[in-house]
Formats: structure tokens, sequence, C-alpha cells
């Protein structure tokens, strides 16, 4: 898959929210926007930042959903830049599902639901399939991500945007959904290195799922 030709290497640092009272409560969240950061996930947003000190980044790219705000807010510190709120960031779209208890989403869909868990790729609910539409959204933000003339740049999203972000880059297709889990800060990190004659960048998956110490390298 053909991305947006770079003069320059960038770097990209995608990062989870932090807990948030839905993730606490075990609902199913989707795209919806009615869960907050819990005092654990403020927590979980602060080490992240002190844990990506060391990583210089020009401008914070983030879903416009309030526990992705709140904690981009905490890791952007003081900077006086404003963040750019993406709304292809937001979180997968579940329609019908969001809001509901894992045990209410088993009784009230059945069949729908089992396919949600067993076959995402193909999972199919009010007429959409949120996987691929996903995938399809997790590209559109990239062309918005490396047109940026920024050489550093955090993302903060959710998990399974960020894993779309991840695996979209790397080649991969939607039935590595739910392979490249993002914990809640979990830090991934991609370096785009240009080509000649203005080709598709050079991609490099440099940390992946990287909480506190724990540490994954693929390149």
């Amino acid at each position: 898959m053909d991305f947006p030709a770079i003069k320059s290497a960038k770097r990209v640092l995608l990062v989870r929210h932090g807990q948030s009272t839905w993730n606490a409560e075990g609902r199913i969240q989707g795209s919806s926007n009615f869960s907050v950061l819990t005092t654990k996930g403020e927590s979980q947003a602060e080490t992240s930042r002190q844990m990506l000190l060391d990583d210089s980044f020009n401008v914070c790219f983030t879903s416009p959903l309030a526990r992705s705000k709140r904690t981009a807010e905490i890791i952007w510190g003081n900077r006086k830049e404003s963040m750019i709120p993406d709304f292809d960031l937001r979180e997968i779209d579940l329609y019908s599902f969001q809001g509901l208890l894992k045990h209410e989403g088993k009784e009230k869909f059945g069949t729908a639901f089992r396919q949600w868990q067993l076959d995402a790729p193909n999972f199919i609910i009010d007429g959409h399939y949120p996987v691929r539409e996903l995938w399809a959204r997790a590209r559109s933000s990239w062309d918005s991500i490396l047109n940026h003339q920024s050489k550093s740049v955090l993302v903060v999203a959710h998990n399974a945007v960020n894993q779309a972000l991840v695996a979209t880059t790397i080649g991969l297709g939607t039935e590595y959904f739910r392979v490249l889990l993002q914990s809640n800060c979990g830090v991934s990190v991609l370096d785009f290195i240009p080509r000649a004659e203005d080709k598709s960048p050079h991609i490099c998956l440099n940390r992946l799922n990287q909480v506190q110490k724990l540490l994954s390298c693929l390149c």
C-alpha cells in the first residue's frame, strides 16, 4: 500500500488513552463519548508523559473523544501549540453494541455478538462492517499525519484504531484485528524513512505497545 512521499525522516508515536470509566465497567465503548478517564487512567497518562520525555515531538494529533483528548492533554503538557483533533482517529464504530456490557451483548444480539468475537473482519451490524471501516479510516489518517511538516508526531487515540494504524503501515489486513493489541497508555512507534523519486517511504516498526520499561522491537 502506497503512502504519501516524505522529504525527511519522520517518527510517529502512537499512544492509547488511559483507563476509562467504561473500561473499568467492562462496557463496549466503540466511538461513543460517554466515558472519561478514571483516576488510574490519569495516572497512566502521567506515566506515559514521563516515559516519553526523551522523545521529542512537534505536533499532536488526537481523537476528539474525551478519554483520548484528556490523555493527550496530560502528555502534551504545557506546550503552546494546539493539538489537532482528527475525527478519523476515533475508536471503531460499533453502532448498536455501544454502551452494552459484554453479557448484555451476548443476550441481546446472540449470533451477531458471537461473530464479533470470533470473526471480527466479517462482522456486520446495522448494515456496517466496523473493522473494514476502521482500516479505511486508519489509512485516511496516515495521509493527514504524513503530509504534516513535523518530523516527530504524537498521536493519541484508542486500542482498535491504533492497531489499524500499525497494521496498515506494515501491510497487514483486517484479519490481524486483535493481534496487535494496545494496552491503556501503551506506546507504539513507527519510523518513516524517505525514498528517492517521491516513492512511498520505508517504514520501520520501532516499538510495539511499550508500557513503562517493557519494550518490543520489530524492524
